[in-house]
């Protein structure tokens, strides 16, 4: 996954570009290294992805669509993982979090679950 603006018709993988890329949510200007110098694949602002790896096949996707993060998960490791789900077909991905990623979007995403649960509140009162 990266945020590659494509051509129609055309895939980049994130290692082949080595440059950097415009998020394709934000308009951010991204290096494709984080601190780490790991290969970045989403924005580290908004955390948005460009769907350009298909999980289920394992190799390119044509989808090209945008993946929005929707969770996030800690690894055994201790450290955190991103969730993004495609826009156009659905497909989940993940993938790990880089030390300069906006923390605010990170607990943003991690509250939600506590925030907009999936039953009433109001049932605890009932218990």
């Amino acid at each position: 996954m990266s945020h590659y603006e494509l051509t129609p018709g055309t895939t980049t993988s994130i290692r082949s570009a080595r440059v950097g890329f415009d998020c394709v949510f934000c308009g951010l200007s991204v290096s494709v290294s984080e601190p780490a110098r790991t290969p970045r694949d989403h924005c580290p602002s908004c955390l948005t992805s460009l769907h350009v790896h298909d999980q289920v096949e394992v190799g390119p996707s044509d989808c090209a669509g945008r993946m929005t993060p929707i969770s996030v998960v800690v690894a055994r490791d201790g450290g955190w993982r991103l969730v993004h789900r495609c826009v156009l077909c659905d497909e989940l991905s993940e993938s790990a979090a880089a030390a300069d990623d906006n923390p605010l979007a990170l607990m943003r995403i991690a509250v939600r679950p506590l925030a907009e649960p999936p039953f009433p509140l109001d049932m605890f009162g009932e218990v």
